[in-house]
């Protein structure tokens, strides 16, 4: 095998480790990086740096690198986006977290979500307590989605209040 097929051999295979790695150890999405999320994926990266290129440290080795994990990364989002279940493995799927003001308590720790980065979720959907959520959902990406009728209540009086404003 040739240096750089080993190359794109080891920055595929360290790829598909750190994904499943992270997937395996609670981690649904990154989508709102804590600063132990951003440090540890810093070291993460240099980690790994030497598993990818192996004694390579060229200009080309890198590059090589470099490509490898772009086409693999583009290769898992064509899976995800053509199936389901590829969809289901490398993203995960949405968890319901509150049901009609009533946490879910073994869905949060199946998550590793506090009641208090629930409640903070709240609060920044304009949502005061969580009795007064309708529904809160962990969507795939990391987000956390809150539907509460005082959300639609206030939805409908700012479209209403627009509506006034242009006559």
């Amino acid at each position: 095998m040739s240096e750089y097929l080993e190359i794109i051999f080891r920055s595929s295979a360290v790829y598909l480790f750190i994904v499943i790695a992270i997937r395996m150890f609670g981690k649904t999405a990154l989508a709102q990086l804590s600063i132990t999320d951003l440090v540890f994926l810093l070291l993460i990266s240099n980690s790994v740096q030497n598993a990818m290129v192996g004694e390579s440290t060229t200009l080309k080795g890198g590059l090589i690198a470099a490509l490898s994990l772009f086409a693999v990364n583009y290769l898992i989002k064509l899976l995800t986006f053509k199936s389901k279940k590829f969809t289901t493995i490398f993203q995960g799927e949405p968890v319901m977290l509150v049901h009609h003001g009533e946490i879910i308590k073994n869905h949060l720790n199946k998550v590793m979500i506090t009641e208090e980065e629930l409640l903070a979720a709240a609060r920044e959907h304009g949502v005061e307590s969580i009795d007064k959520v309708d529904l809160a959902v962990l969507e795939a990406d990391g987000n956390i989605t809150i539907l509460s009728s005082n959300f639609h209540h206030q939805t409908r009086k700012k479209r209403l209040h627009k509506s006034i404003l242009k006559q």
